[in-house]
């Protein structure tokens, strides 16, 4: 294979994508959640079912940009400890975030859990943008 930090044989990309696999997995089950809410709540956008769809947005706009971070950072190399730091951070924040969102508790535990996985994003992206030449 031409490339193999992106293979199995590869443990940090191992470990990523158990993580990315966590996630993406918690981001679908949110969907058919946000569907089982819809369909049994009524009126269909009660307060319920906004809260479940505000949880899923969110996924989206944290998880996908995660799963494309972490894919480019794995090719980076970097080092072991830090990466799997990183993946099991934003993991874990992201389903306490789920959590802290649909219990619901109160703040400021749904924003922490927004902060430490939006600060592993933004780890990632610094590192891919100090890894690359130009």
């Amino acid at each position: 294979m031409a490339n193999s930090s992106l293979s199995f044989d590869n443990p940090i990309f191992a470990q990523f994508a158990f993580y990315a696999a966590v996630v993406l997995l918690k981001t679908l089950a949110m969907s058919v959640y946000t569907i089982r809410f819809r369909l049994t709540k009524k009126p269909t956008f009660d307060e319920d079912v906004e809260r479940v769809r505000r949880c899923h947005l969110n996924d989206l706009e944290n998880v996908l940009p995660f799963v494309l971070l972490g894919i480019l950072y794995v090719t980076t190399g970097p080092d072991p400890g830090t990466a799997a730091f990183y993946f099991r951070m934003f993991a874990a924040c992201r389903i306490m975030h789920t959590i802290a969102y649909l219990t619901p508790l109160p703040q400021p535990s749904r924003v922490l859990m927004f902060i430490g996985g939006h600060f592993v994003n933004m780890r990632l992206a610094v590192t891919v943008l100090t890894s690359g030449s130009f």
